[in-house]
């Protein structure tokens, strides 16, 4: 339930339209409901602007199914399950008809209401093509958050030209999310080619002494470029959340 949802509730209790029983029974829930093996936490829209996230890895399909009535039963906007693969999607479709899946950013989105999208946007952008799973994850977190989004896919500094071809859509983006694996070096570029906040996204993309993200992770940590802000390894949906409070700002 988000803040017009429980403004439109109370109205409805002081217009006599639903009975001041039936009004608490909606709210004894509000803060979380506890379904056993989860928490359910339905207050987090109304505290930080966005529904509680399903993580899929570690959970039964049992158990996603489970989370996803609930919120159903609780709230009336999109849902996100992050991580997901088809058998997610499969035991989340046989609950909604609603459910969406976007491959390549390994999520499954219950389409209730339309996306609203911001007029200012944020840019995604890979270094390689092997990174576009988590910077899709990026993109499609951020759209459901309500935000439009452009993507920059495979410019890295192998060939940095590709980058340099398209200052225009850089320089007109309210904030930039950049993903990048091997050495990460990436994001330190573009941080000095514009004047907008920079979250880097290492990937686990890379060679042995990659070692998993940890080379990028390092080398975006210690970027001379000022203005970068670095989440943590394959975390596009921390980096799509941070930009999504910037771009709203």
């Amino acid at each position: 339930m988000n803040r017009e949802q429980l403004t439109e509730l109370l109205q409805q209790v002081k217009n006599d339209k639903i009975e001041v029983s039936d009004a608490l029974e909606k709210l004894k829930n509000l803060n979380y409901e506890d379904l056993g093996y989860a928490r359910v936490d339905h207050h987090r829209e109304l505290r930080s602007g966005f529904p509680e996230v399903i993580y899929s890895p570690g959970k039964s399909l049992d158990q996603i199914k489970g989370i996803v009535r609930n919120m159903l039963e609780r709230q009336n906007g999109n849902i996100l399950a992050s991580r997901a693969d088809r058998d997610v999607y499969e035991a989340i479709r046989s609950v909604s008809d609603d459910a969406v899946y976007y491959e390549a950013a390994r999520s499954v989105v219950v389409r209730r209401v339309p996306f609203e999208t911001t007029e200012s946007y944020i840019l995604v952008v890979t270094a390689g093509t092997s990174d576009i799973p988590v910077a899709e994850e990026a993109a499609v977190t951020a759209e459901v958050m309500g935000n439009r989004v452009e993507r920059l896919f495979d410019v890295g500094v192998a060939g940095i030209h590709r980058l340099l071809d398209r200052m225009d859509v850089i320089s007109e983006a309210k904030v930039i999310v950049v993903v990048a694996g091997m050495e990460g070096a990436l994001a330190s570029v573009v941080g000095g080619l514009t004047d907008k906040p920079v979250i880097a996204v290492p990937t686990s993309v890379g060679y042995g002494a990659n070692f998993g993200g940890i080379s990028a992770l390092l080398g975006m940590l210690t970027s001379c470029s000022s203005g970068i802000g670095v989440v943590n390894i394959d975390n596009g949906f921390g980096a799509a959340s941070m930009a999504s409070k910037i771009n709203k700002l």
